[in-house]
């Protein structure tokens, strides 16, 4: 077991810990500083040493840093709910004065003729049309177009992985690889994607329409989809079912994701190289796969044995048709959705968009994995609200770039353009799209900053800064601890904001050097050796561990969701705090999960009077014999059941104010 301490040098990006799992495995042998070592720096040693809690210049906000609950302040919330205590139980938990409600659970109707759900008698066909398995982003549309009706909308959900394990009784399925059928594995394929569902709330609450037009199951099993941009058409995206490298059936491991100006809908493709067999050294792609992970503990989903085009020994060109981002039109259900190359290709966390001061539009996305990156991609035509046939393509044209962060509270984004510095013929660059097939180690030659597995990045509507969410990164080694950082391998993770330079009076995210502070580092303040840091005083139920997805509220306020805090001993939680004020920083727990769950997606209506929640993999770490909970349905016979839920003030009231 890896010592909980141990600070690793890049050489040990390698190397796993007993809390990893394959899609966590590090690939990057880059020798940059790793973040650890920039947050050292960034502090100052002589700073730490003297305490946390007496250096009190951190972000130039005059606000002081507070590492102890019970510090020597209490700041102020403007958040007015009652706090909950961490815990854990078989069902979910929230601040008094509010309630959540299921919405919406794998195997519910999402098309008109789907078939009631048969937890026994699962097939395919059922399933791709029914909603999906372990929910993630969600997305409320309002209806119609443009709108900013909260009261009737389209919810969009990714569906990002499937737990054999609890879907089916072990008889008929033996985990992620092996012992499972053909139709099992289909049905896992229909399982993956995304579900378009109309909701309305006409007062008694939010409601699904079963019959709604706009309803729709996108899938890995059977929905065409068209590649675009740079690599569109290159020799490395063609297979023997598509020879001209422009049509892909289907998206998987979908994580978070993001909305457009024009009313789209971006999601991401994430771990997508636990879905081949095969061993990738025998293929051309040898050094490219290798840097994506795969063949690292084999396949953790078995469908090569049945589909060809998941053996990487058969098709080695397939896996350079996932990680991308995905455009989806949810208020066109005959659209076709298209991935997006020129966003590059990389595990992709989020897809934030902003319009900048000219109209150009940026997009942040995290490299969710330890030791990568954080990317930025700045369209080349400005958005035109005017002409909607003009934004259809625009994300095919732009610039990407990776962060290089630097000691003196400056970022710079490197651009990743083939003829720049080392992506030459000399370095296997032989032009842009492969660049962006490999964008991995095009930021490797670049000089880009590892990462903590950044996840989850968003930007404030109200201050114009954008905040990056490192989940964690416990692959460290003692010889590379630091006075700022000397936890558990940062096992908390923490809080990265970006400020960009102010144009017109707006934030320009088109600008090449930001400046960067922390917003906190995550962990329990009343321990010393988690060094955990917060702008304030913090309650013994408001700190939080492994943030993984956060939103904003029309008020600027930051709603936190996390993955990972069983292993301080409660349930994944909801958190939200301020931004600016006094009250900055100062984190108030608001949500429970169910034991096992992780919590994804958080989005509100235009109003702010809803929050929605995907709940995932509630059950977690048991088996469909002996759940751990069967949330939500608790009945006998009926395993947990990944969900959405809705949260709304019981008085009907803004939640949070």
């Amino acid at each position: 077991m890896t010592d909980p301490m141990q600070d690793p040098d890049p050489e040990a990006a390698r190397e796993t810990s007993a809390d990893e799992d394959d899609d966590d495995l590090p690939s990057n042998p880059s020798t940059a500083p790793p973040l650890s070592a920039l947050i050292d720096m960034r502090l100052g040693r002589r700073a730490t040493l003297k305490g946390l809690a007496a250096f009190t210049t951190l972000a130039g906000f005059g606000a002081p840093l507070f590492a102890g609950a019970g510090g020597a302040r209490a700041a102020p919330s403007s958040l007015t709910f009652e706090e909950i205590p961490h815990g854990v139980g078989k069902g979910v938990r929230v601040a008094p004065g509010y309630s959540a409600r299921v919405l919406i659970r794998w195997g519910d109707r999402v098309t008109a003729d789907a078939p009631g759900f048969d937890v026994d008698n699962q097939t395919a066909a059922a399933q791709e049309k029914q909603f999906g398995y372990n929910n993630d982003f969600t997305a409320y549309m309002p209806l119609p177009r443009g709108s900013a009706n909260s009261r009737n909308g389209l919810l969009c959900v990714n569906h990002e992985y499937t737990d054999p394990h609890l879907m089916w009784p072990a008889e008929k399925g033996k985990g992620f690889s092996g012992g499972i059928t053909r139709e099992q594995v289909r049905t896992e394929m229909a399982a993956h994607g995304h579900s378009i569902v109309e909701i309305r709330n006409a007062g008694g609450g939010w409601r699904v329409a079963g019959s709604g037009r706009y309803n729709r199951r996108i899938t890995a099993l059977g929905t065409p989809m068209r590649l675009s941009g740079p690599a569109a058409g290159h020799e490395r995206m063609k297979t023997r079912a598509d020879p001209t490298g422009r049509r892909v059936i289907g998206t998987l491991n979908n994580c978070a994701g993001g909305t457009t100006p024009w009313n789209t809908v971006l999601i991401a493709e994430e771990n997508f190289h636990g879905y081949f067999l095969g061993d990738p050294e025998t293929t051309p792609e040898a050094r490219n796969h290798k840097r994506y992970g795969l063949g690292r503990g084999g396949a953790r989903w078995a469908w090569g044995e049945y589909v060809d085009r998941f053996n990487v020994e058969k098709e080695p060109n397939e896996p350079n048709r996932f990680g991308w981002i995905v455009e989806i039109d949810p208020y066109d259900p005959a659209s076709t959705p298209v991935k997006r190359t020129a966003l590059g290709r990389f595990k992709h966390e989020g897809a934030t968009t902003v319009i900048n001061p000219g109209g150009h539009i940026s997009v942040y996305c995290g490299d969710d994995q330890r030791f990568d990156y954080l990317y930025r991609f700045v369209t080349d035509r400005a958005y035109d609200p005017a002409n909607p046939a003009a934004n259809r393509d625009l994300l095919d044209s732009g610039t990407l770039y990776a962060a290089r962060f630097d000691a003196d509270g400056t970022m710079t984004w490197l651009p990743l353009v083939f003829g720049n510095g080392p992506l030459t013929p000399a370095n296997g660059f032989h032009g842009q799209a492969d660049v962006l097939i490999e964008t991995r180690r095009s930021a490797d030659l670049l000089g880009a900053t590892p990462m903590d597995r950044p996840e989850d990045v968003e930007t404030n509507p109200v201050n114009g800064r954008t905040y990056v969410i490192c989940t964690n990164n416990t692959n460290r080694r003692r010889n590379r601890t630091n006075p700022a950082n000397p936890r558990a391998g940062n096992r908390h993770g923490h809080i990265i904001e970006l400020i960009p330079p102010v144009a017109d009076g707006q934030a320009d995210h088109t600008a090449r050097t930001y400046r960067w502070e922390f917003f906190l580092l995550a962990g329990d303040p009343a321990k010393p050796r988690d060094r955990a840091m917060y702008l304030a005083d913090i309650s013994a139920n408001g700190w939080l561990s492994a943030p993984d997805n956060c939103t904003f509220d029309a008020r600027g306020h930051i709603w936190i969701a996390t993955d990972g805090q069983p292993a301080s001993g409660f349930a994944d939680s909801v958190y939200a705090a301020d931004t600016a004020g006094p009250g900055r920083g100062l984190t108030r727990c608001f949500f429970n999960a169910p034991r096992g769950a992780e919590i994804c997606g958080p989005a509100f209506t235009p109003d702010d009077r809803t929050l929605f929640l995907a709940i995932q993999h509630p059950g977690g770490g048991s088996t469909f014999e002996d759940p751990s909970t069967r949330w939500p349905d608790f009945r006998p016979g009926m395993p947990p059941r990944p969900s959405v839920i809705a949260i709304t003030r019981d008085d009907g009231g803004v939640i949070g104010s």
